[in-house]
C-alpha cells in the first residue's frame, strides 16, 4: 500500500508517478522529496535530471524535509545540478545533523578527519 495514502500500489510508473504528484500539489515535503530522487536517480518514467531534483529538494527543504536537506548538501559538494560548492555542501550537512540526520553527520564527521580535525 501507498505510505502516503494507504490505497493499493499502482502498477504502472504512470499511475505512481500521478499519485506522487497529487500529493507534490499538497505541499507534501516527503513526497517532494521522493519526486526529487526521481528526477536524480531516473524513475516513473522519468529522465534524470539533477537540475529539476535540486528544485524539488529545495522545496521540500523549505517546507521542513531533513533528507532532502542532505540530498541538496550533497548536490552542492559534488556539484550534481549545481555549481560545486563544498562549503555550502558541508554547511547543509551540518544543518542537517543538527537536526539529527545521521548520514549528515557522518559526512561532516569524515570531513573533519580529512582536515586533521580529531
Amino acid at each position: 500500500d501507498c505510505a502516503f495514502c494507504r490505497t493499493p500500489c499502482p502498477d504502472y510508473d504512470s499511475d505512481a508517478l500521478a499519485m506522487v504528484q497529487a500529493r507534490v500539489e499538497k505541499k507534501d515535503p516527503e513526497a517532494i522529496n521522493f519526486l526529487g530522487k526521481k528526477y536524480f536517480f531516473g524513475g516513473l518514467g522519468l529522465q534524470k535530471d539533477a537540475r529539476r531534483a535540486v528544485k524539488c529538494w529545495e522545496e521540500a527543504v523549505e517546507l521542513g524535509s531533513v533528507d532532502a536537506l542532505y540530498s541538496l548538501a550533497s548536490c552542492y559538494r559534488l556539484g550534481n545540478g549545481v555549481e560545486q560548492n563544498e562549503a555550502k555542501g558541508f554547511h547543509l550537512y551540518g544543518k542537517a545533523a543538527m537536526q539529527g540526520h545521521v548520514e549528515s553527520r557522518c559526512n561532516l564527521g569524515i570531513y573533519e578527519g580529512d582536515q586533521g580535525n580529531y
